[in-house]
């Protein structure tokens, strides 16, 4: 039997650094919980919300696909590769850190914080050469799914080293959206704005449901106001 497994954005991890908010999904720095230490290839999504003129400076990644999701506020972005960028609300940047990079994030604005997802994706081989790409989607078509990373970059998605996709949602209100997981993948649904019902369970921001799919399965998700919603479907 499918069964919805609810993870509440109130039992995630928290790290409060005064210049940095962090809440975790996944045991992540100084937050481990061995019931949640990822899901399939999901392996990090911290919430993070960063003080004006703070940031993370230069630091080191390799063998993991890092995407970072803007809800608001801006981003400057420069790494080892030669990308240097600001990335603004309603952008998805993403980064293969492959084989190793450097990179710093730091926001620019001196009034307003700024609040992003950090998500980071287990790749399917190691040392490969580190890559990058964006996909601005604050203009995005509401009421439906919009597909923003795949393994073969279908669909003007961004093509990143491992079967997950990763789609986004966004709800005006009284919208319904399905998805059909097929049996074997499974589904992480995270709410990053607003709430959302999925197949009768309601979520707040913050909150999430996971389900591993013993036969096909229909999603029905639906928003009454305005919300946005990141949906995975992972091998």
């Amino acid at each position: 039997m499918n069964t919805l497994t609810l993870r509440k954005g109130t039992e995630r991890g928290q790290a409060d650094h005064g210049w940095l908010l962090a809440k975790h999904s996944f045991s992540f720095a100084d937050y481990y919980d061995p019931s949640h230490m990822h899901y399939r290839t999901l392996r990090v999504i911290n919430e993070d919300r960063v003080a004006a003129g703070q940031g993370f400076g230069t630091h080191p990644h390799r063998d993991m696909e890092i995407i970072t999701y803007i809800l608001d506020g801006q981003l400057q972005h420069k790494d080892s590769m030669g990308n240097g960028r600001i990335i603004e609300t309603g952008d998805f940047q993403y980064m293969s850190a492959g084989s190793g990079v450097q990179h710093s994030e730091f926001n620019p604005s001196r009034e307003n914080k700024v609040h992003l997802l950090q998500i980071w994706i287990v790749p399917d081989a190691k040392g490969l050469t580190p890559r990058y790409a964006e996909k601005p989607m604050a203009n995005a078509e509401t009421g439906r799914l919009h597909l923003i990373t795949s393994k073969t970059g279908r669909d003007d998605s961004i093509a990143i080293h491992q079967d997950a996709d990763l789609y986004l949602a966004r709800f005006a209100g009284g919208e319904e959206i399905t998805h059909t997981l097929k049996a074997g993948r499974g589904v992480w649904l995270q709410v990053a704005e607003g709430s959302a019902t999925v197949n009768g369970t309601a979520l707040e921001q913050g909150d999430a449901i996971s389900l591993d799919a013993q036969k096909d399965t229909l999603l029905s998700i639906r928003a009454s106001g305005k919300s946005q919603v990141l949906l995975f479907d992972l091998a």
